[in-house]
């Protein structure tokens, strides 16, 4: 029984002789998004910036929604969201920070209440204060340094210390092009959102070490052929492993993004950005700095030379 092969088993994609052209592309791509992010800026959520969510149920199975929106923005409250959640006559509404304070906030709820009045009925309100935000800014931060410091401890113990700094550039390339994503796009930026960069990083990270472990083998395997060849053929031997797993991600995620509701499209949406910017930057930038930094096989062979070696007669 044959069975399917998306890749080719004698492919010899020459990636380490195409890095002069992607760790440049990946280098002023990040570049861009770190630009962009003090420039321009992602579109803060009330999450950080702090604000009131209030849930409503209309009576009417299908609410005009540009209605409601318009109504609410003439309101004098600041820019309102609005989108459906689960059934179409659930909705949330999102209010930004008011800046009269807590007095000021609670009159904008209540010019809301009135707007709305008695064509649904309010479910939830939650207020997010400044305070609260802020501390969620910083924790979120926190979040992120230490799984940096957790993926550089875990794979310098398992690889060389190449292949740990390679890592962690590669995570962040990943991180940085993703707070791109979210400026240019201008989608909202949240504690949701901060949840997918941190599960992309993970998704990097896996991949980045599926790479890095087939490199090590390959280290191990061929002693007489140069660095950058040597990576071509590991790179070459677990690409229709990527392919495929690659290929299974991006298809669950794009049935989220369809099927999955307004709440969650923006969260997908940037999990299959970062899908893809995890596997070109496990390959494209992972890889290359291991050749960058000096990484010799004389390294990894010198760390097994004992294993292949026969017993010595006394």
């Amino acid at each position: 029984m044959r069975h399917l092969r998306l890749v080719p088993d004698n492919t010899k994609i020459p990636f380490m002789r195409m890095r002069r052209w992607t760790f440049p592309i990946a280098a002023f791509l990040s570049i861009m998004s770190v630009v962009l992010f003090f420039a321009v800026g992602p579109n803060y959520g009330i999450d950080f910036l702090g604000g009131t969510v209030i849930e409503i149920q209309t009576k009417d199975p299908k609410p005009d929604l540009g209605k409601l929106r318009g109504s609410l923005n003439d309101l004098g409250i600041g820019d309102v969201q609005v989108q459906t959640i689960g059934e179409e006559n659930s909705i949330l509404i999102r209010i930004g920070q008011q800046a009269g304070g807590e007095t000021a906030q609670q009159e904008a709820i209540g010019k809301v209440r009135t707007a709305i009045g008695d064509s649904a009925e309010f479910r939830r309100i939650e207020i997010v204060g400044p305070r609260v935000s802020g501390e969620l800014a910083f924790n979120g931060a926190l979040a992120m340094i230490v799984t940096f410091a957790a993926i550089a401890v875990y794979v310098w113990f398992r690889f060389e210390w190449q292949f740990a700094v390679g890592s962690i550039i590669s995570a962040a390339n990943v991180v940085v092009m993703t707070f791109g994503f979210y400026v240019v796009t201008q989608h909202e930026f949240n504690l949701t959102s901060l949840a997918a960069i941190l599960t992309t990083v993970g998704y990097s990270l896996n991949d980045t070490v599926v790479v890095y472990d087939r490199i090590r083998e390959t280290l191990r395997k061929y002693k007489k052929i140069s660095l950058g060849d040597l990576i071509d053929r590991a790179i070459n031997d677990m690409l229709g492993r990527t392919v495929i797993t690659t290929m299974t991600t991006l298809i669950a995620l794009f049935s989220l993004y369809i099927f999955g509701g307004e709440v969650i499209r923006a969260f997908t949406l940037a999990m299959i950005f970062g899908v893809i910017a995890a596997i070109f930057s496990s390959i494209c930038v992972a890889a290359p700095v291991l050749i960058y930094f000096g990484l010799r096989s004389d390294a990894m062979n010198d760390k097994k030379k004992d294993e292949g070696a026969a017993p010595q007669k006394a």
